[in-house]
């Protein structure tokens, strides 16, 4: 058997598919129940974060195996198979440990060196473990992956490195800002009351916020948290708790909003988040602005203000005339093409397929109409270097389809925001927050998309690389201790085989001496078996230290070829151990 990893994270996938593939947790128990039910895999465990979805499962086949899974994934996540594969990896034996043991060192994390990570790895393999899918080896494989990640932890700097999702993410609120002073004195609603949640309302209560409101839809548990919370020794903080549909009212008053469900749908609608903050800033209602600029405001059918040289203060153009329908003289129907914020009404937009030779007549106009600033005479190029120009331009625009901008694009005026008066952390998978909350004017949004490309350029320390180091050794440890375990029945049979044969013999010798008196068939027994022993001491010794270097997993097959072991025998020996190694783990059923 060997082991298998099947799985998205933010590394592979984007967030709008991390999203839609998110398992909650009675389709997780689902998923490991069919995965063990299937014919490849004997054990299996899921690994579901807010920023990755692993299955991981003990299979004899790997082609097989790594169907099976993906598979599975695609039916239990609601994603099509043809649309997840793509964004689906795939790692093998030792490269499954090396990347579980990655995971738990917080190197694959969305924030370098973050530790939320082995909780939720030690979850997984409570959850497998109480569901009786995970065997010997996903209970040896997790245990460890929780070692390697608190020895990377206390031997080596990494914490430096990256901090917690929801420290990162109030970071991200504070524009970088140091977290104590900007939360100092604000107000906190922290929906949910999960591992996250928690996190997020300890964390703001540490910072100084004055006061943190928690709501859930299990309304003790919401009143628990906010119990903890009120008798920290290590905060002076105000705390309460709310039902869910109490949340638009605490909205007006809040500064700061963490969100971390369960929820498969909106927790908060960007209508919801709009009415909430009305009246907060300037005046009037916030604006869900597309264009972040003057021209989002403009109603369905409208065309803005034209910019450039086409337009002038007070709506006339560089003509004098009000609109472009004064410009008579000029070839191309300017009236009826629509202006291209930023570029000139003459500039590409305006003669993008025209024919050659109206493009030589507006070629003309243009170089000898009086500009904006004209207050003299038109300057007129010489006839013979117009016609080149011309002439130019004309098959320039027969070879490329269109005439190129000369003049630079004129900046676009964006109308100034406002401060930021509601900050919104949104730390769900799939997200509780309407992605339409990052257009209101007064409000700012942290998501799981915005903190995934913001740590994207985020520094790692120097002892990533020592980190990285540990692992490797580990890894190697691991799969070296691994495949010892995988030849260790086969020995155990031949033992088993070997103390068989001598025990036949001496009940022969007996049934050929039956006058040998106690103290001499004692003798003889004695002798038999250390010869037994020491032949085959040296060969089983040999063969683990063999089996134990990488490719060594064959050693076992030959030790049963060349001794015609009983391949039923060995596997009652390992059907032992499991049993055994199962029962210490998972404790009483």
């Amino acid at each position: 058997m060997s082991l298998l990893v099947v799985g998205l994270s933010h590394r592979s996938a984007p967030v709008s598919v991390l999203e839609r593939a998110a398992l909650h947790p009675d389709a997780q128990v689902k998923l490991l129940q069919d995965t063990v039910a299937a014919e490849p895999a004997t054990e299996a465990a899921v690994l579901a974060t807010c920023n990755r979805i692993e299955l991981y499962a003990d299979v004899d086949k790997f082609h097989a195996g790594v169907a099976e899974l993906s598979t599975l994934l695609a039916q239990h996540s609601g994603v099509g198979l043809e649309e997840l594969t793509p964004y689906l990896y795939v790692h093998y034996e030792d490269r499954a440990v090396h990347h579980l043991f990655s995971v738990a060192c917080g190197l694959d994390s969305m924030v370098v060196g973050e530790g939320q990570i082995l909780g939720q790895i030690k979850d997984s393999l409570g959850k497998a473990q109480d569901l009786h899918t995970a065997g010997r080896l996903l209970n040896d494989l997790f245990q460890q992956a929780l070692r390697v990640g608190k020895r990377a932890h206390s031997e080596t700097g990494i914490d430096r490195a990256g901090q917690s999702l929801v420290t990162f993410g109030l970071q991200q609120l504070a524009f970088g800002a140091d977290v104590q002073d900007w939360a100092r004195g604000k107000r906190a609603l922290v929906i949910g009351a999960g591992s996250m949640s928690s996190l997020a309302a300890a964390t703001l209560a540490r910072a100084g916020v004055a006061e943190v409101v928690v709501a859930n839809r299990t309304g003790e548990r919401a009143e628990r948290l906010a119990q903890i919370l009120a008798d920290g020794d290590d905060t002076d903080v105000l705390a309460r708790a709310v039902p869910m549909n109490a949340v638009p009212g605490e909205l007006t008053r809040t500064d700061v909003v963490v969100s971390c469900t369960g929820a498969t749908g909106l927790v908060l609608t960007a209508e919801t988040v709009a009415t909430a903050v009305r009246g907060r800033v300037g005046d009037g209602a916030p604006e869900v602005a597309a264009g972040r600029g003057s021209d989002a405001r403009l109603g369905a059918g409208e065309v803005p203000p034209l910019r450039g040289s086409a337009a002038a203060p007070g709506g006339t153009n560089s003509r004098g005339s009000a609109g472009v329908a004064a410009d008579e003289n000029c070839p191309l129907d300017l009236p009826a093409v629509q202006a291209a914020p930023g570029f000139s009404m003459l500039g590409e937009a305006a003669v993008a397929g025209m024919p050659a030779a109206e493009l030589e007549q507006h070629a003309a106009w243009v170089d000898n109409a009086p500009g904006p600033q004209a207050t003299g005479p038109a300057t007129v190029l010489d006839p013979a270097e117009e016609a080149e120009a011309i002439a130019a331009l004309a098959a320039l625009a027969v070879t490329v389809g269109r005439i190129p901008e000369r003049r630079k694009p004129e900046p676009v005026a964006e109308a100034p925001r406002p401060a930021p008066v509601l900050f919104v952390l949104d730390l769900a998978m799939p997200r509780d927050v309407d992605a339409a909350v990052h257009r209101l004017t007064g409000v700012r949004l942290v998501d799981i998309e915005s903190l995934a490309e913001a740590s994207a350029d985020a520094p790692m320390a120097a002892d990533v690389d020592q980190v990285r180091r540990i692992v490797a050794d580990e890894v190697a440890a691991f799969g070296a201790a691994l495949r010892a375990a995988h030849i260790t029945p086969t020995v155990v049979a031949l033992r088993t085989m070997a103390a068989d044969v001598v025990a036949g013999e001496i009940a022969r010798l007996e049934g050929r001496l039956p006058g040998l008196d106690d103290k001499h068939r004692a003798e003889i027994t004695q002798t038999v078996k250390r010869v037994v022993d020491k032949l085959l001491h040296a060969p089983t010794v040999r063969v683990k230290q063999l089996a134990a270097e990488p490719g060594g997993a064959g050693y076992a097959d030959a030790l049963r070829t060349l001794f015609d072991l009983d391949q039923e025998t060995v596997a009652a020996v390992s059907r032992a151990d499991n049993d055994s190694e199962n029962s210490k783990n998972r404790g009483p059923a």
